[in-house]
């Protein structure tokens, strides 16, 4: 295979996994296997379609029980969920909170409702996640630590929070932003969104800080149609999130009392449905991932100039969405394969746009991001719905 024909070769495997019956592989796909339709029929048959019902409640329960955290609460979706962490954790306007510049909008506008500053930080090739070494030399440059918090020297605002995301679900290393976290006097806000299913060092992602967020888009390991979820461990935390996210109305038989400003953020009893019946499912959608990942990963290392990515030795992934890793000297191919995939009929897409060079934020204070930048041109995602594990077997 000679480098003018890697976009073809790299094609062709993805095409393997075209079933007949479709002419398009998407990037990510639902799969309604199990419930879905019994338990959505049911919300429409009642009645219980809005936002209370039984299924809100056994949703938020099967997301304790399959993550271990003391406290789930359901809501309209992962950027909502997002946001009221922040505001948990103490977050407020002209604060700084420290983001990866490669990660999804949410994880910055989330930031911006609070009023307060993103602050871009550099990721780690080996995780595609925030970079915890590299975070530490820097605020040991730009931060001084006074009894009522972390500040930075520069622009005088406070350093509040730290909000790693896991990309496509693999856990970035924790123990070390912990450290850094302590040290600094910064919380810890993890952006799960995309790591349903995933474990660093045995505990699932979203137990490290203070609280998480995840979400269940339709492109997500799960789905509730749109949707996401605050967990913690705090129970007088998750008490505050649950009346914040429900309009901040105090429990009464009639009266319409509110005791602060509140968001209505409330999941609806249809969309906890699919929810339920989905996580029902969810320890197979990880398996099938699995085995796809294992299945990319032999048939890539074949390919000269191209690199599966796979999860960290300290990390088990849920391979939400899995991609693969242009050496730099093959970055030239990365726009001629999006192009010859996607007219071939399978979708793939390359790495979110850098948050720090989008208008809106151009301004706001970043660390050096050379990695950041390296690997926005050599990441491209490729064909991960889990049913594609069935087929690569």
């Amino acid at each position: 295979m000679t480098q003018s024909h890697l976009p073809e070769t790299i094609v062709g495997i993805l095409q393997e996994l075209k079933s007949s019956e479709k002419e398009f592989l998407a990037l990510h796909e639902p799969s309604f296997q199990m419930n879905e339709w019994n338990y959505v029929k049911e919300c429409l048959d009642t009645g219980w379609v809005s936002s209370v019902g039984k299924y809100v409640d056994q949703f938020e329960s099967m997301l304790q029980e399959y993550t271990g955290a003391k406290r789930a609460v359901a809501v309209v979706n992962g950027t909502a969920a997002l946001h009221i962490s922040l505001l948990l954790v103490g977050v407020q306007a002209n604060d700084e909170v420290l983001i990866p510049s490669l990660t999804f909008i949410a994880t910055a506008n989330a930031v911006s409702y609070c009023g307060a500053i993103p602050h871009f930080v550099d990721s780690q090739e080996r995780t595609l996640g925030l970079d915890s070494g590299k975070l530490s030399s820097y605020l040991e440059e730009i931060a001084v630590v006074r009894p009522e918090g972390c500040f930075n020297k520069h622009t005088g605002r406070r350093i509040k929070a730290v909000v790693p995301m896991h990309t496509f679900g693999h856990p970035i290393e924790l123990d070390t932003l912990l450290e850094v976290c302590e040290r600094y006097q910064i919380e810890l806000v993890e952006d799960a969104a995309e790591s349903l299913g995933s474990y660093y060092k045995g505990k699932h992602t979203g137990n490290w800080g203070k609280v998480s967020a995840l979400s269940f888009n339709g492109n997500k390991i799960i789905t509730t149609g749109g949707g996401g979820a605050i967990l913690t461990n705090d129970q007088k935390l998750g008490e505050m999130a649950k009346h914040l996210t429900t309009t901040a109305k105090i429990k009464h038989q009639w009266a319409f009392i509110h005791d602060q400003v509140g968001y209505n953020y409330r999941l609806p009893n249809i969309n906890a449905a699919l929810g339920c019946a989905q996580m029902e499912s969810l320890s197979f959608f990880v398996e099938q991932k699995r085995r796809l990942a294992e299945r990319y990963k032999d048939v890539f290392a074949k390919i000269p100039g191209v690199t599966f990515f796979t999860e960290p030795p300290f990390a088990k992934s849920n391979y939400w969405l899995n991609a693969i890793l242009l050496d730099e000297a093959m970055t030239c191919y990365r726009d001629e394969l999006l192009e010859v995939s996607n007219k071939a009929g399978v979708m793939t897409r390359p790495v979110w746009s850098l948050l720090h060079e989008l208008p809106m934020y151009k301004q706001c204070p970043k660390m050096d991001l050379s990695v950041a930048l390296s690997l926005e041109k050599r990441i491209v995602n490729i064909p991960s719905s889990s049913f594609l594990g069935e087929r690569s077997c």
